[in-house]
């Protein structure tokens, strides 16, 4: 890339705003002159908005009308690989280049002039009388020992008004000190001792540091349990010795606490971190800092990719088959493909992790795109759970029950040993239907075409579509009737009111996200299950995702076929990782572990691939399935969802658009629908969608905007095109 022009006092300078505009605006540079890709403030009408020098101005617009910069913002100026990274991002997903760098600019205050702050830290410790919101603000302050708070951030986590925490100053239990703002994080040490590694990882290990010049990806393949973590570590000193940037992603918030714990033992220091659990303090430290270069390695959630590096040597991301990687609104990117594009614009390395990876990135390694590295064997002397399947169709089981005689039976046993069982639904709730038997009618929500989830604990219905929700009804809505609602299927709150009858003499507790009001209770409790509190756990999805449960020996999945059910063309992949993945939590210790499946059709192929553990037999299948149907990954879809408080207006627009579709058919695309969103209404919007489906190689971005620009849309409809959907509601 060529080097960024300085531009004199005077000079006309083009800049990308934050706002909805559909290009750049001409301004004149500010005395002391700027860089292409510095920030800066400009006035916009009568405001003053963010943006950046995009380049040399356009000069088409009256000299004399136009404005100078307001001033340089005191930040490092956008790198030129970041500025062609958001131009690709949006030319992929079609998105215009305002909202990109919305999402690269996502932190508080970045105008703001460096000054001094008053923060909070935990104090000495002090004889003090003990109230509940004295409490509190300490537990708060205990658990983030290594971050400071401002009063507000204190306050709003601890839920205390700030006078309890000043009373605590006074009091000497909490210290207030003056600061500079956005300080460098504390530094990393890649020359300490890393932990003793296996022969396999080891070998994984010299794989990876065999070749660090210039961009590579490389799967990292490992069963559960295999010590991936360790390894990519490894890699994660080798960049930081190179003196560039690093960056951790991970699916799970839950994930970060354990994981930096094992980042500080490694390097002697904590990184800094970047995910919804991080104050807006600590979001506008990071995004400052990692544009300095003051922050060697970042740990953080999808949108961490976004963030200013200064020199971005190595991009791991970890569990790179889960779907939390796919951004479903705003920007509808999937941060595992995007990584691989940043890496390749600044000549860095890719690691994506997964015991169960993606078919897209099976499919990268079956045609050399990607190289492979495999873990085959557990670390140390854990061993890989036997597998085994309930046959539903034998067991006697009453129609409002649903762990199984023969799945009870083996957690009484680990029990009675002293070891923990989880039991795996992965539906939140109490009960996925609330039915009136009365009128058939089932309760839904009034905003969307989804039916309402009984939350018993919190004595409330939920849309797990747009998060409404309201008291549980004593008399039917439809029919009016009394005392005839009843539920239907069971949720993990449901399978744990069964499992505490079952086990009456056991510690039963439910992990699920939406029972945890924050981040850290929900830390929390994952501490107390690792550390064997708890004799049964009633997880959802949640308990895949990397947990590590030293006492933990079996795993019942409670329903096996949950997830073959529907259209999905992911189906099969997803509950083939999804069982994996659970079964991987069982026998991580000394002891082995059993993973039971409760299933109505043993003898699904899907099942049978899980039992036989023959995952290549699997892979290979399913590509050649996926093959056939032209589908992703051996073809392109679209999803094209039209949304509108006007169910007829979306229609009329979806048809139109479906016969006016020259430019798709034109490169050899189909177009199906359109039809009813799965979901046909949310938040009080109706959805019709249509899908678009061509060859691999067809210029799909460019014939998609020649399309859409045939149309003018009503003001109230809104055009949401997803490039690789990953869900289809």
């Amino acid at each position: 890339m060529s080097e960024p022009q300085f531009f004199h006092q005077g000079d006309l300078v083009a800049v990308l705003t934050s706002q909805p505009l559909d290009r750049v605006l001409d301004y004149k540079a500010p005395e002391g002159g700027c860089w292409q890709g510095a920030f800066v403030e400009v006035p916009l009408g009568p405001r003053k908005v963010l943006g950046v020098v995009w380049g040399a101005g356009a000069g088409d617009y009256d000299h004399a009308k136009i404005r100078p910069v307001i001033r340089v913002l005191d930040v490092a100026p956008m790198q030129q690989s970041m500025a062609e990274f958001l131009r690709r991002v949006s030319d992929y997903t079609l998105t215009p280049m305002s909202k990109m760098l919305r999402l690269a600019t996502r932190a508080p205050g970045l105008g703001d002039p460096p000054s001094m702050r008053q923060v909070y830290r935990l104090g000495a410790q002090t004889e003090l009388r003990m109230t509940a919101a004295r409490q509190k603000v300490l537990a708060v302050l205990e658990e983030f020992a290594e971050l400071s708070f401002t009063l507000k951030e204190l306050s709003e986590a601890a839920g205390v008004t700030a006078s309890v925490v000043k009373g605590l100053v006074k009091l000497g239990a909490v210290a207030e000190m003056a600061t500079p703002q956005d300080m460098p994080f504390a530094h990393l040490n890649p020359g300490l001792p890393g932990k003793s590694l296996s022969e396999d990882q080891a070998h994984a290990v010299a794989q990876l540091q065999a070749n660090t010049v210039g961009y590579r990806t490389t799967l990292l393949k490992g069963v559960t349990g295999s010590g991936k973590t360790e390894v990519y570590l490894e890699a994660v000193a080798s960049c930081l010795k190179e003196r560039r940037q690093a960056l951790v992603l991970l699916p799970e918030i839950a994930l970060t606490a354990e994981f930096l714990t094992r980042v500080e033992a490694r390097f002697g220091a904590r990184p800094a971190e970047w995910h919804s659990g991080v104050t807006m303090t600590e979001r506008r430290r990071t995004w400052k800092m990692v544009g300095q270069g003051h922050a060697q390695m970042v740990v953080g959630a999808r949108s961490a990719l976004f963030l200013p590096f200064q020199d971005l040597g190595l991009i791991v991301v970890d569990e790179e088959h889960d779907s939390s990687y796919k951004q479903e609104d705003g920007v509808l990117y999937n941060a595992r493909d995007m990584a691989v594009l940043r890496a390749s614009l600044v000549g860095g390395q890719v690691v994506l992790a997964s015991a169960t990876p993606s078919l897209e990135s099976w499919a990268n390694v079956e045609a050399k795109k990607y190289t492979k590295i495999e873990l085959k064997s557990r670390f140390g002397v854990s061993v890989l759970p036997e597998m085994m399947a309930i046959d539903m169709r034998q067991e006697n089981l009453p129609a409002d029950r649903w762990i199984s005689p023969s799945l009870q039976k083996m957690v009484e046993a680990r029990i009675w040993a002293g070891e923990q069982s989880l039991l795996f639904i992965n539906r939140r709730g109490y009960a996925p239907i609330t039915l009136c038997r009365a009128c058939g009618d089932q309760v839904g929500c009034d905003h969307c075409d989804a039916r309402m989830v009984e939350h018993r604990f919190q004595k409330r219905l939920m849309c797990h579509q747009c998060g409404a929700s309201k008291p549980v009804p004593k008399i039917c809505p439809s029919c009016a009737a009394e005392n005839r609602l009843a539920v239907v299927g069971p949720g993990v709150e449901r399978l744990a009111e069964e499992a505490t009858a079952l086990f009456p003499e056991a510690k039963v507790a439910v992990l699920s996200s939406d029972l945890f009001g924050s981040a850290r209770a929900l830390k929390e409790q994952i501490a107390k299950l690792a550390a064997g509190e708890v004799d049964v756990i009633i997880g959802t999805q949640l308990v895949a995702k990397g947990h590590n449960f030293p006492k933990l020996t079996l795993v019942g999945v409670i329903d096996a076929d949950l997830g073959l059910q529907g259209s999905d063309l992911r189906a099969a992949e997803r509950t083939f990782q999804l069982m994996r993945q659970v079964a991987g939590r069982a026998g991580r210790s000394d002891k082995p572990g059993v993973a039971a499946l409760q299933t109505h059709q043993p003898e699904h192929p899907v099942i049978r691939a899980i039992l036989d553990g023959d995952e290549e037999a699997f892979w290979s299948a399913e590509a050649q399935a996926r093959a056939q149907a032209g589908v992703p990954p051996y073809g392109r879809l679209v999803g094209v969802v039209l949304s509108s408080p006007d169910a007829q207006e979306a229609f009329e627009v979806a048809q139109a658009m479906a016969r006016n579709c020259q430019p798709l058919t034109d490169i050899g695309a189909q177009i199906f629908g359109p039809a009813p969103a799965p979901i046909a209404r949310i938040r009080g919007r109706h959805r019709v969608r249509l899908l678009i489906k061509a060859e691999k190689n067809a210029p799909i971005q460019s014939a998609l905007s020649a399309w859409s620009a045939q149309f003018k849309f009503p003001n109230a409809l809104r055009l949401s095109i997803d490039i690789d959907p990953q869900s289809f509601y």
